[in-house]
């Protein structure tokens, strides 16, 4: 559950799974530091752009390395040789309006592809001043949130530390400029939330919990899923063989 249990890598997956143009292409993300590295392959460059501004909408998230992407041999390049080699000069009226017609869908591809772009681009930036007002926001800065665009509409994930914060939430990113609407359904209240999400393994970019006396790992189950019975899951990721054996001072990491 985000934020917790979800690095930010897979949190910027999700949201590129979630663009309809990028969800079929299996592209890989991997984080460190606030440095977000996407590799893959896409159909053609003006794929970079859509990536980027889906990934910089994601909190914590501060630059995107998409050095290792890769793009795919326009579909049209086998047919080149066609005009070259020796024919009788009758065929040429044949090839040249089927060449017309590819070229034509190409361009048309081309530019339904930059419209999107532009479109998403645009929408962006809407969410990006929601996440720069929320950072500014003294009760709010340190608050995971992530914010998505659907349309002029803007998608918050992610957990405050009461319903006072909850209300503000929705208050400060509704006075953003060209934001139609403010849908809440995935923020969730828990108290201590930004205590919570605070410490990361910078490896993983796990979330990590320092064990305190008196814990016990259902309760820290409780704490982070809202139920005590995924204590399994954070035992089985942190290797411990024993659920009863946890002492002050450990660092647990928070298994999505």
């Amino acid at each position: 559950m985000w934020p917790f249990g979800k690095s930010t890598a897979e949190r910027v997956k999700d949201a590129l799974n979630e663009q309809p143009r990028l969800k079929d292409l299996g592209l890989n993300v991997q984080e460190r530091g606030g440095t977000v590295t996407v590799t893959g392959m896409v159909p053609n460059d003006r794929y970079l752009n859509l990536i980027r501004v889906v990934a910089e909408g994601i909190n914590g998230v501060k630059s995107v390395d998409m050095s290792g992407v890769t793009f795919e041999q326009p579909a049209a390049a086998p047919a080149q040789p066609a005009p070259a080699a020796p024919t009788p000069s009758v065929e040429m009226p044949q090839l040249t309006p089927e060449r017309s017609v590819t070229t034509g869908n190409l361009n048309g591809n081309a530019q339904n592809m930059d419209s999107e772009i532009q479109e998403v681009e645009t929408r962006s930036k809407v969410a990006k001043a929601v996440l720069s007002a929320i950072r500014s926001n003294g009760e709010l800065a340190d608050d995971p949130i992530d914010v998505l665009q659907s349309g002029s509409s803007v998608i918050l994930r992610g957990v405050v530390d009461n319903d006072h914060e909850k209300r503000l939430l929705e208050q400060v990113a509704r006075g953003v400029s060209g934001v139609s609407g403010v849908d809440l359904s995935g923020v969730r209240v828990a108290q201590g939330a930004k205590a919570m999400a605070k410490e990361k393994d910078q490896d993983s970019g796990d979330t990590v919990y320092v064990v305190k006396p008196g814990d016990s790992l259902s309760a820290i189950a409780e704490r982070y899923y809202g139920d005590p019975m995924q204590y399994k899951k954070i035992a089985h990721y942190n290797n411990i063989s024993n659920p009863d054996l946890i002492h002050p001072g450990d660092r647990l990491r928070i298994p999505g």
